[in-house]
């Protein structure tokens, strides 16, 4: 095999190589665009649903249907009694969802009874507390059980999957590190017959206690957009290589000159 053979041969390889890195980065530059629209929309949809007026609760027999991606962050208004039935703390530092909460805090979350019997659960608000104090959460959830039905206006939530670094409850501080509800009721004894809890929670938006603690309020989705960057970044990358290529390809010709 001759050196013109075999100059041609690496040259060949070193094209098809620089090709598919090329297609690959351009795909990805592409895939991140596509993602970028479908951001934009996703945001577009979650604005509208927050900026809505409140509707009904959906009926228990609808509640099968509901889905995150549709009914995420609806905003619904409905008549509840507070269960007098243990409360959960929810530890959270900051929020993405509230630009009114900042530092580290615990979400109050409580059981309510609808008319006809079902549980939906309630995260009633944000308590400013770096130390998880049970005693002190305890006064906060009794002044909200009255006994007296309520109409809440909120917002239709789904509950979090435990990460793998997400620590484990504490059972005697009745604290969480994610916003499970359906734990929450199976080792609070929230609903004896599961069907009757909600597969969704409530974070409140109103009426707000005349103390402020737990705070409520409303939602704004922040999410993040970094698409078009990733995207440059890899249109970038496909210009280089082809670039660097051209050099590569240019010192071949000479040698071969």
């Amino acid at each position: 095999m001759n050196d013109v053979t075999t100059r041609r041969r690496s040259a060949a390889g070193f094209g098809i190589f620089t090709l598919v890195l090329v297609a690959s980065f351009v795909a990805l530059g592409a895939w991140q665009l596509q993602r970028r629209v479908a951001k934009h929309a996703l945001i577009a949809a979650l604005d509208t649903r927050l900026a809505a007026p409140p509707v009904a609760l959906p009926s228990p027999s609808a509640w099968p249907t509901l889905t995150s991606a549709k009914d995420e962050f609806r905003r619904v208004a409905f008549s509840a009694t507070y269960a007098p039935l243990p409360d959960a703390m929810v530890y959270g530092s900051g929020s993405a969802v509230r630009d009114d909460i900042s530092g580290p805090g615990t979400w109050a979350f409580l059981p309510a009874k609808l008319a006809d019997g079902e549980t939906v659960v309630v995260n009633t608000g944000f308590v400013q507390n770096t130390m998880q104090d049970r005693a002190f959460e305890d006064r906060v959830a009794g002044r909200l059980v009255t006994g007296a039905p309520l109409t809440l206006t909120g917002y239709i939530r789904f509950p979090e999957a435990a990460g793998k670094l997400t620590p484990n409850e504490d059972a005697a501080k009745r604290l969480w590190f994610n916003r499970d509800h359906r734990a929450m009721a199976r080792a609070l004894g929230w609903g004896q017959d599961s069907a009757q809890l909600a597969p969704f929670y409530i974070d409140l938006e109103a009426p707000v206690p005349e103390s402020g603690i737990p705070k409520p309020g409303a939602l704004k989705v922040h999410l993040k957009d970094d698409h078009m960057q990733y995207a440059i970044t890899w249109f970038t990358l496909a210009a280089a290589v082809v670039i660097a290529f051209g050099i590569w390809w240019r010192g071949q010709r000479r040698k071969a000159a």
